[in-house]
């Protein structure tokens, strides 16, 4: 069996709304027209992947339990929308390192580490993937593993669309933006 593109979402500001740490499922909100655009992307036979920095676990801001509970009430909201993710990984570390949560990993963006475990688990073509995400991180990572990067403007996406660190691909006002031009550029084969 052939292996499925995927896109790479990061999650907040990019799916939903970034209020900074997001802490509780009742302030889980999706961005306007995110359920349009995954479901664009789901009919397109890509798996939807969310793959996020949640440093606010080794901050102590939020418990990984938080975390879940975050992850269930994000997905009932999609799922409302017609929409399921293939699967959602999170690096809980710090930037810094240092234990219990503060440790060098490779699933802390830009590292490739939650990538490449998507692509074992679930079969995925990372030559045929795209990243999608409103922080320089993910337009990083898309270039450490060989991807189209989109910049959402959306979330930190104003902030970081003039910074000049690294240019995206494409620069999209939102998901929906950018599921059209994954799609329109996936039929041309890239």
């Amino acid at each position: 069996m052939k292996d499925s593109p995927a896109v790479f979402l990061d999650r907040d500001g990019t799916i939903n709304e970034d209020p900074g740490y997001l802490t509780k499922p009742s302030e889980v909100r999706l961005l306007p027209g995110v359920g349009e655009a995954l479901r664009l992307l789901q009919e397109e036979d890509f798996r939807l992947v969310v793959v996020s920095n949640q440093s606010g676990v080794a901050r102590g801001i939020m418990t990984e339990a938080m975390l879940e509970q975050i992850q269930v009430k994000l997905e009932a909201l999609l799922k409302a929308e017609g929409v399921t993710l293939t699967a959602a990984y999170y690096c809980p570390h710090h930037p810094e390192g240092t234990p219990p949560y503060r440790q060098t990993c490779d699933c802390r963006k830009p590292s490739g580490g939650l990538v490449e475990r998507a692509a074992r688990e679930h079969g995925i073509d990372l030559s045929r993937s795209y990243v999608v995400g409103d922080q320089i991180v993910d337009i990083k990572l898309a270039r450490q593993m060989g991807m189209p990067a989109i910049l959402v403007l959306t979330g930190q996406g104003q902030l970081n669309v003039g910074s000049g660190q690294i240019q995206p691909d494409y620069i999209a006002s939102d998901l929906t933006a950018a599921a059209r031009w994954i799609v329109e550029r996936h039929g041309t084969g890239r």
